[in-house]
Formats: structure tokens, C-alpha cells, sequence
């Protein structure tokens, strides 16, 4: 089956985590799969859940790796092989300490910014020319913080602020996938509330 894009969430496995600021990429590729009614598989060969779809007009993999969050980039470059996607076919959703809960943003390549997630996929796949989608938690204020932040639940405002910025990537998504990034972009920065 020909495969049109590989949207990757973030995030670490097992139900202690499930909940965690560092799960918003799985957040909101299950919200994807959801909207399409996809059931998720467990594929072993990729140490990875799966979930297949269509929207507008696209055929989608939908993935959770389930390796720990630094170590993400392998199932996700495996996947991409198998089903022979390309990197800038590929839109990974991750976690964003930079930016406010609710927030959402759609950017092409970059650097990692010490997200150990996307530094391990960059090695796995050899570039950074891939798409993310960035989803804000906000900062704990502190470095040393850092740590027990992402590995904690949000605060049920923050985690309204999250739910609603997924919300409106899910908007935008027919755009992006039809190759109207530059729309889908203008569109996602502005819907803010």
C-alpha cells in the first residue's frame, strides 16, 4: 500500500506516562486516529504502535514508538523505509518547553532545541529536514526542573490549553496534508486564542 505521510508522536510508553506533559505528541496522533475511527496496532518488528488512515485524499501511517523518548528515532526511521517516506513527508508532534500551554506551531526542519526525542530521530534519519508540529506545556521556570516537569501531569487549565491547540492542528491538518503548508501554518498561528 502506498503511504502519503507518516505522522509520528512523541512520547514515552507504558500507562505511568500516558498522562505526562511529554506524551502531548501521542495526544495528538490519537486524536487523528480517533477522528478517523483507526484502530492501533502493535507492531513488534517496529517497536511501535500503528494506526492507518485516509484524510483528504491521503493515505496515512499513524505512529507511537514505543521505545523510551530518546530513543524514538529508530522506530520512526524504520517505519519511514518500509513504507518508503520520504523525511519531508514525515510530520512528528512533540512536546515544546518554549512555548505556553495552547499553543501550537507548524515549522519545517530546525534544530532539536535539547529535545531528546527530536535529537535522536535527526541521527536515525540523518537530517532534520522533516516537519514537526510543536505543541506548547510552558517551562517549570528553572533547568533543574526540567525533568519532573515533562514527566508530570499538567494542571487541568493547562491541559484544556493543550487539548485546544490540538484541536486546531486537527483543523488545519486537510490543508497541510494537501500541501497548503504555507496556509495551514498562517491559519494554526492565528486561530490563538
Amino acid at each position: 500500500m502506498a503511504v502519503d505521510w507518516l505522522l509520528a508522536g512523541l512520547g514515552n510508553p507504558g500507562a505511568e506516562y500516558a498522562h505526562t506533559r511529554h506524551n502531548v505528541g501521542f495526544w495528538f496522533v490519537r486524536a487523528v486516529a480517533e477522528k478517523a475511527g483507526s484502530p492501533w496496532l502493535r507492531e513488534a518488528r517496529f517497536k511501535a504502535e500503528l494506526a492507518q488512515c485516509s484524510a483528504s485524499g491521503q493515505r496515512l501511517v499513524l505512529c507511537q514508538p514505543q521505545d523510551f523518548m530518546n530513543r524514538s528515532g529508530g522506530p520512526i526511521q524504520a517505519i519511514a523505509a518500509f513504507y518508503r517516506i520520504p523525511p519531508e513527508r514525515i510530520l512528528v508532534a512533540h512536546d515544546d518547553l518554549d512555548l505556553p500551554p495552547g499553543t501550537a506551531r507548524l515549522k519545517f526542519g530546525g534544530g532539536h532545541g535539547g529535545h531528546n526525542g527530536l535529537r535522536d530521530l535527526d541521527r536515525a534519519l540523518g537530517t532534520a529536514a522533516y516537519w514537526r508540529l510543536r505543541l506548547g506545556i510552558g517551562h517549570p521556570g528553572h533547568k533543574d526542573r526540567v525533568v519532573a516537569y515533562v514527566l508530570g501531569a499538567p494542571d487541568r487549565d493547562d491541559r484544556e490549553q493543550v487539548d485546544a491547540a490540538i484541536h486546531r492542528a486537527l483543523a488545519v491538518l486537510p490543508d497541510f496534508l494537501q500541501g497548503r503548508s504555507d496556509a495551514a501554518q498562517q491559519r494554526l498561528h492565528t486561530l490563538e486564542s
